[in-house]
């Protein structure tokens, strides 16, 4: 195993990790009953209320669906198309030599949709937490892995972006 690689396993476990102990905490901790509008106005336990208009709780909800709890009903199928998208980024990171420099993000991407996979073994569905409120938007609420993927996805756009402008820069 390459320096590169065990690097990329440690990136790896360790969002697999804080993903599974946040959520196993969550769940053991704040059952969906528990929480109460008492604590916070949106439901949840606050973090911290009206910084700049942002507040932040910890709000234990499942999700059997995709982000925002689209396709509930299709569990089955959401299942096997985060495993064909899991194998199936593995593969091009291994197999690519395009690849390289995508590992990092692609990892992140890789070990989120990993993470949310493990809780439909675990729990039967996905563990959501974070809730976030926008100067009065409620933003949908998620996990570390859903957060994994999501700055994966930036970070590949972003490298898409700076790679597009340095191209035009060097042929002009």
């Amino acid at each position: 195993m390459t320096r590169v690689s065990l690097k990329l396993f440690f990136v790896a476990l360790a969002i697999l990790a804080v993903d599974f102990v946040s959520k196993w905490m969550v769940n053991f901790y704040f059952q969906p009953s528990e929480l109460s509008s008492i604590f916070f106005p949106f439901g949840g336990v606050p973090i911290f209320q009206n910084l700049l208009g942002i507040d932040f709780c910890i709000h234990h909800v499942t999700n059997r669906g995709a982000a925002w709890g689209i396709g509930s009903s299709l569990q089955d199928l959401l299942l096997f198309v985060r495993i064909a998208v899991v194998v199936g980024l593995a593969a091009y990171v291994r197999l690519s030599p395009k690849a390289r420099q995508y590992r990092y993000p692609l990892i992140m991407i890789m070990a989120g949709g990993l993470g949310n996979i493990i809780d439909y073994f675990v729990y039967g569905h996905v563990i959501d937490m974070f809730h976030l409120f926008f100067w009065g938007y409620s933003y949908p609420v998620f996990n570390i892995a859903d957060a994994s993927i999501f700055l994966g996805i930036v970070w590949l756009l972003l490298h898409s972006f700076v790679s597009k402008k340095n191209a035009i820069t060097t042929t002009s």
